[in-house]
């Protein structure tokens, strides 16, 4: 009676420790599995760690520009032609050099000389042989020194394809007249434009009104002489 309990008992201790054994392997072949596979969290690249993007840089063809200026020197010099009215003498050529030097971009300095010679009265037409003044008088000579101020400078355009630099200018100034036979203090003042076809050259148009009193047909008065002249101008 005693055997037979005692079988039962070391059978039931045999069972549980294949039991035990069996878990014991499973959970170490998983470890071991485990182990092997890779961690789909460590294949991964670090998102902060990795390169940046390449940056692109795009090839731009660069174009040469052109631009007329004014040459860097502030000296002009030049000539103009053109006509001159002489109060009650007629229209006539007149004919003169200017020299001008630049302050500033928009103040300069102008000197001119010109010259002309004024035709006859209609005192003289009408009366024949009658002549007020002789051909030495009738020389009309003036030189002014002249303030100026360009108040539009900008660009001419001469078709799609031309563009020159240009400016409207204002001026006046002071100098001496002689005419029949006489030396006068005079006042001139007028507007013109200025054309740069290069950075050297320029071309003017004029329009002055040279004042001065006269009594050469006995009432002393102020005469009015206006003149518009073209004319072409260096820079040095």
């Amino acid at each position: 009676m005693e055997t037979g309990p005692r079988l039962l008992l070391l059978t039931a201790l045999a069972s549980l420790s294949l039991s035990g054994c069996a878990m014991f392997r499973g959970s170490a072949e998983e470890r071991a599995t485990a182990a092997e596979e890779p961690d789909p969290a460590a294949a991964e690249p670090d998102a902060a760690g990795a390169a940046p993007p390449k940056v692109i840089e795009p090839e731009v063809e660069r174009r040469e520009v052109k631009v007329a200026r004014i040459d860097a020197e502030n000296i002009e010099l030049g000539a103009f032609y053109g006509a001159l009215s002489i109060e009650d003498f007629g229209t006539n050529p007149v004919y003169g050099i200017r020299a001008a030097y630049h302050v500033t971009e928009d103040i300069f300095f102008e000197a001119a000389f010109g010259r002309s010679k004024a035709g006859k009265t209609s005192f003289e037409t009408i009366g024949g042989d009658v002549e007020l003044l002789t051909d030495d008088e009738r020389r009309f000579t003036y030189y002014n020194l002249s303030l100026g101020y360009n108040i539009l400078p900008g660009e001419v355009y001469l078709g799609r394809g031309l563009a020159m630099n240009g400016a409207l200018y204002v001026l006046g100034g002071i100098g001496s007249t002689k005419f029949a036979g006489d030396q006068r203090f005079s006042v001139n003042f007028g507007a013109g434009y200025r054309v740069l076809p290069t950075d050297w050259l320029a071309i003017h148009i004029d329009v002055q009104d040279i004042v001065f009193q006269s009594d050469l047909l006995g009432k002393d008065k102020l005469t009015n002489n206006m003149m518009a002249t073209l004319g072409a101008t260096v820079f040095f």
